[in-house]
């Protein structure tokens, strides 16, 4: 058989298919807090952000995904109402509103919530700058959260995935400061390891003055094309840098991951056995079995 890119593809997905197939999830004893972060734009956050937090739902697992990109596009890819009118983060950071009142249920997929983002939130920057402990809102508000969730003898939450816009404005800060792990989607190029140098500066700024806590806990790389050298080298120097954080796990550049959101789906229910999709379930799955920092 030729050993041609394709086949080498076809056979890595047969492979992950058939590792993938009876394997279990596990609960940890405490919710993981990760956000998603990276300054650049166009790096898979997003997809990386729903797609894993679908793959863990479908794990078993209960999953909260927080919007703080007024952007919204993960609200759009989870299938979640996010018109100006509809109550959400904007109303959580600014307005002081409890999160469990914002958060909706994702269609078809029981264990996965979404806290959503509208267009309101586009505003929150400017308007946090002016109230008191404006780096702390979203923290308190997931705390205040899993505490009411605690009280009313609800199952605890697995994970919580923040997702954040591609800057560093208060509400990527906040996102920072709320969670105890970062997640790093970096796409295989070139200019991927410069923007990575800044976020990790910004990140240690934020660890030094905000939130002791936080540490880089995972590097995915996104949107890699196995048939070019380049993604091979970038690949490379990432796991040079950063050995322990780096996922395995690669995701390929795939049409099937841009084509979902547009059907208000993720790529694991628009097509389950897409190359995609089987890389963000073993993705998932490898941020699972590692233990919380």
């Amino acid at each position: 058989m030729e050993d041609t890119p394709l086949m080498r593809e076809l056979t890595r997905d047969h492979a992950r298919r058939k590792k993938l197939e009876g394997l279990d999830f596990t609960r940890g004893g405490t919710t993981r807090i990760i956000t998603i972060a990276n300054q650049k734009g166009g790096v898979g956050k997003t997809s990386t952000t729903v797609n894993v937090a679908a793959a863990l739902s479908m794990g078993g697992l209960k999953v909260l995904v927080i919007d703080a990109d007024p952007q919204g596009n993960t609200s759009t890819a989870l299938s979640i109402d996010h018109h100006a009118e509809v109550p959400s983060m904007y109303e959580v950071l600014v307005e002081s509103a409890p999160l469990s009142e914002v958060i909706q249920q994702v269609p078809d997929m029981p264990g996965l919530f979404c806290a959503p983002a509208t267009i309101n939130l586009s505003g929150a920057e400017i308007e946090l700058v002016s109230l008191v402990a404006r780096e702390n809102r979203l923290r308190n508000a997931i705390r205040d959260l899993l505490e009411e969730r605690d009280q009313q003898g609800l199952e605890p939450l697995d994970y919580v995935l923040i997702d954040c816009p591609p800057s560093l404005g208060l509400l990527t800060v906040n996102a920072l400061v709320a969670a105890r792990e970062v997640m790093i989607p970096i796409q295989a190029e070139y200019y991927a390891l410069e923007g990575l140098s800044l976020l990790l500066n910004n990140i240690d700024l934020i660890r030094q003055h905000l939130n002791p806590e936080l540490v880089v806990s995972t590097i995915m790389l996104t949107m890699y094309d196995a048939r070019t050298r380049l993604a091979a080298q970038v690949a490379q120097d990432v796991r040079d840098h950063f050995p322990e954080q780096t996922l395995e796990t690669t995701i390929p550049r795939s049409v099937r991951i841009s084509e979902a959101p547009s059907y208000g789906q993720t790529v694991l229910t628009y097509d389950p056995s897409s190359s995609g999709a089987l890389a963000y379930r073993a993705a998932a799955f490898e941020l699972n079995t590692r233990p919380a920092p």
